[in-house]
């Protein structure tokens, strides 16, 4: 498909990044794709964002455009020739949207879900709320270029996504965007039952502290149509 399959503004990311054991990952890494890491550690990351001006094939969805996604994600990478790919999978993205979770899910099989979501952006504080649920940020001052090699260039730079499919077999989608500008949290908070929203699994890690937090600018995205990976 010569155009992108969705294209949007993603803005205001809240990004809570957390350490987990890799054993937990594995069953869940699609074919085909291998576990990335930062320093020897795997991470999950809750991130909070608002996508704005949604469109699909181009066109505006009614009542679809502009709305408050969060999501639990993990990182992988593939070589494609001499090429590294870093890419992520969602373990779970919750939206408000009934039609954009069902098109998600048929398009990509990713685990879409669909809760009664707000949000309050201010210059300086981002707070998203789902379910009992809520993740928010509060940054100072400009935001910063991403230094290479960094924790937050490792969690932010990937451009691919991976989703299993119901036979066993995966699908790569291309995310792009230019390179964001971020924020050092100065305070942050998740609060409600988390552990239990995403399952006694990921409950341990999602309850220590974050290894890090940081919110980013955001930018224009595109995501491309997938296609499968040879088995």
């Amino acid at each position: 498909m010569a155009r992108p399959f969705l294209t949007a503004q993603w803005r205001h990311l809240v990004m809570l990044n957390f350490e987990i054991d890799p054993a937990i990952l594995r069953p869940l890494t699609p074919a085909g794709v291998e576990l990335d890491t930062w320093r020897g550690r795997c991470y999950v990351s809750i991130v909070g964002f608002v996508m704005r001006g949604t469109r699909v094939l181009g066109i505006p969805i009614p009542f679809h455009q502009d709305f408050d996604e969060v999501n639990l994600r993990f990182y992988v990478r593939r070589m494609e020739g001499d090429e590294v790919r870093r890419g992520v999978v969602f373990i779970r993205e919750v939206v408000p949207r009934r039609a954009i979770a069902a098109i998600a899910r048929w398009v990509y099989n990713e685990n879409y879900v669909c809760e009664t979501m707000s949000s309050s952006i201010e210059p300086n504080r981002c707070e998203y709320r789902w379910a009992d649920c809520a993740v928010g940020a509060t940054t100072t001052g400009a935001p910063t270029e991403l230094i290479p090699g960094s924790e937050e260039e490792f969690i932010a730079e990937h451009y691919y996504g991976y989703a299993r499919q119901r036979d066993g077999g995966t699908v790569e989608y291309r995310v792009d965007h230019p390179p964001w500008r971020i924020w050092p949290a100065t305070e942050y908070w998740l609060r409600g039952d988390v552990g239990r929203y995403y399952g006694a699994d990921f409950a341990p890690a999602l309850a220590r502290p974050p290894l890090s937090v940081f919110v980013a600018e955001g930018s224009a995205v595109s995501v491309w149509p997938g296609r499968r990976l040879a088995r």
